[in-house]
């Protein structure tokens, strides 16, 4: 009855994506939905989500934001898919920057992510300034990645798996010729849990854990222990790569199904081969 009403546009792509199984339909309604309303914080959201689950180009999602600055600062999830894709693009210290200049609120199906962008940002600078010969700015860095600022609006898990964090540090203290000190970081890089999981939720073991305990078992020269862990990655991942996934009714920390239907089976399926991947990876270093 009104071709004008934005919302209209808005639910019918829910309908042609998540019911229908037409997503270029649906990008195509939410796209009019926010051309005619490019001041609607929410729909930009849901548009990125989208352009996300359609596999579009960082770069091109990246873009998308920046032509709507205020836009993106009105929500906590928007700004914080910005950071995401600073980090993704190779801008870290634009990433940590966005990060630190805001004071972020805690909301469900966030959970994890504010601090997984920080840790991460802080992580991939250090590695840079690693490879430079930088190492106290690494070690620095690494050090500041242990520890939550009050704006990131959560605190760390109890239990936290830090092992790519002790791993780095080892290699920064290396690098300044304590060995004594790497050995130290090192060997609390190859404690944790040893067994790989199904990383769906975000208070999941991460793959990477296990992965970064062998890269520290070969620095304190236990290669056996360590080609032990890679291949339990390529076991987990080949023993459960076809499994049928279904979603707890009561299952949070997933954002983006609050919007688009996912295939939770489809992602068990990429995760397994990343771990296959990584125990790939890990077994090609020893």
């Amino acid at each position: 009855m009104n071709d004008s009403f934005p919302t209209v546009h808005r639910n019918l792509a829910l309908a042609y994506f998540n019911k229908k199984n037409q997503p270029e339909k649906a990008l195509a309604k939410l796209e009019k939905a926010f051309k005619l309303d490019e001041k609607d914080s929410r729909i930009l959201m849901e548009l990125d989500q989208l352009y996300k689950r359609l596999n579009y180009p960082v770069e091109i999602r990246l873009q998308k934001l920046e032509k709507y600055p205020e836009l993106v600062a009105d929500r906590d999830d928007l700004y914080l898919e910005r950071a995401t894709l600073c980090n993704q693009t190779g801008q870290f210290g634009k990433a940590y920057e966005l990060i630190m200049s805001r004071k972020f609120h805690p909301w469900e199906g966030g959970e994890g992510k504010v601090t997984g962008q920080y840790i991460l940002s802080l992580s991939e600078m250090a590695k840079t300034t690693i490879e430079s010969g930088d190492n106290e700015t690494s070690i620095d860095l690494l050090n500041r990645a242990q520890f939550y600022p009050e704006n990131l609006g959560e605190g760390k898990l109890t239990g936290a798996q830090e092992n790519e964090i002790f791993y780095w540090l080892g290699n920064a203290y290396k690098g300044l010729n304590d060995i004594e000190r790497a050995s130290e970081y090192w060997e609390m890089a190859a404690t944790g849990l040893v067994e790989p999981s199904s990383a769906i939720f975000y208070n999941d073991q991460k793959p990477e854990t296990i992965y970064y305990q062998g890269l520290a078992l070969i620095e304190l020269n236990k290669k056996e222990e360590a080609q032990a862990f890679f291949k339990k990655l390529i076991n987990f991942g080949k023993l459960h790569l076809n499994d049928e996934f279904k979603l707890d009714y009561f299952a949070v920390s997933l954002p983006d199904l609050q919007i688009w239907d996912d295939d939770l089976t489809k992602r068990n399926h990429q995760n397994c081969l990343n771990l296959i991947g990584l125990g790939e990876l890990g077994l090609a270093k020893i």
